[in-house]
């Protein structure tokens, strides 16, 4: 995440889509989820375009990502802990096995099926980490 000055701060969301899918279909699983969360409380989602770079410290993205979602959003208010949620609850009602790399300042978690245990704890320190709480 990075703070631009006025308070809203940037994430990079990248989705690894399930190999087996073919591109057209993980596109529109791309613009999906980039809908879903523009209708969150956050300043802005948009499709990054190839050439956006990632937040600083970021690696490189790898051959089976199939699109990457930019997110501005408040720096307080419990934002991030819905953004986060919401991820979770999209990558739970998906039939295939796909996976969301979350890049906030160079730290970078992933998201995939695992148990309901174990992926909160995960959020929750990663949560922890880049906000005051």
């Amino acid at each position: 995440m990075v703070n631009d000055g006025d308070g809203v701060l940037s994430m990079r969301l990248e989705l690894h889509a399930d190999q087996e899918l073919d591109p057209e279909h993980a596109d529109r699983l791309v613009r999906r989820l980039r809908v879903e969360l523009d209708e969150l409380d956050v300043e802005r989602a948009t499709l990054a375009i190839d050439g956006t770079p990632p937040p600083a410290g970021a690696k490189g993205a790898d051959p089976v990502t199939v699109g990457a979602i930019i997110v501005a959003l408040s720096a307080s208010g419990g934002v991030l802990t819905t953004v986060i949620g919401t991820l979770s609850d999209w990558l739970d009602r998906q039939s295939r096995r796909h996976r969301i790399s979350i890049t906030i300042d160079g730290d970078t978690i992933e998201l995939d099926r695992a148990t309901a245990e174990q992926q909160r704890a995960l959020l929750d320190a990663y949560i922890r980490r880049h906000t005051d709480g």
